[in-house]
């Protein structure tokens, strides 16, 4: 997973990318909006935008919106910008999130989980039009009523997952094993989802339990072993889903019959 990264602050970038590292990001970092911008016409700009507003060369909201008239990526806006009129113009020029610094890394992590469920089905693509930048301040966000798309797994995206027996269809939110259709809830289908998009990689299980049942889960811990068992049981064996002991979890593709 890959993380577009504009802060001009050195030091919170820094401790920022340390921190989304240690979960698993790849983070390219850039200071100024122009980089941003040239980044997203030259060399892509990964599955997510971290955007601060407080920017050298031009304002963050300006930014915002050029990266959405350019392309359908996630965007939360990074902030110390508190003020709702700036949260406001931020979701209607195109951003799907809106932090205010400081906050904890448990949270962004969460919300980047939350985002990329939410905008798993917008084609990659196709540019997400923006609202005019005069636009009546206090209209709803153009992102606020979007349905949940699939989990945000470790590889989103709408194409097919295919491991072995095991396929799975996010367009079409089914699970298939050997051809024939496996029943799961919402949550194991999300489980699977972020566990499947990465095999071999070794999940923990906090940021099991964050990024599957978001930052609002309060509950056991046991809940993650409930769920593991009956996706090991639904698969047919439990060498799909390997624990590491104290750590967390992996998935391991299984062939043959």
């Amino acid at each position: 997973m890959r993380v577009l990264l504009v802060e001009d602050d050195a030091e919170v970038a820094d401790a920022l990318t340390e921190g989304l590292q240690q979960y698993g990001w790849i983070v390219d970092h850039v200071a100024t909006g122009g980089e941003a911008l040239s980044r997203v016409e030259t060399a892509g700009y990964g599955d997510i935008v971290l955007l601060d507003l407080n920017l050298p060369d031009m304002d963050g909201l300006e930014v915002c919106r050029g990266l959405r008239a350019a392309c359908a990526v996630p965007i939360i806006a990074v902030t110390a910008r508190s003020d709702e009129m700036d949260k406001v113009l931020g979701l209607r020029l195109g951003a799907d999130d809106y932090i205010v610094k400081p906050y904890r890394l448990q949270e962004l992590l969460a919300r980047m989980a939350a985002v990329m469920r939410r905008t798993a089905t917008r084609p990659a693509a196709a540019p997400v039009a923006a609202a005019p930048y005069a636009a009546a301040p206090y209209a709803a966000a153009p992102h606020a009523a979007a349905a949940p798309g699939p989990a945000a797994p470790a590889e989103p995206g709408e194409h097919v997952l295919s491991h072995g027996r095991l396929t799975i269809d996010p367009a079409r939110r089914a699970v298939l094993l050997d051809g024939s259709p496996v029943t799961l809830t919402r949550k194991e289908y999300e489980l699977l989802v972020l566990l499947a998009g990465a095999p071999g990689r070794v999940f923990l299980r906090e940021q099991l339990l964050d990024t599957v049942w978001d930052q609002q889960w309060a509950g056991s811990s046991r809940t993650l072993d409930t769920h593991v068992a009956t996706l090991r049981r639904k698969l047919g064996s439990t060498q799909w889903i390997r624990t590491t002991r104290g750590v967390g979890f992996s998935f391991q593709p299984q062939s043959g019959t």
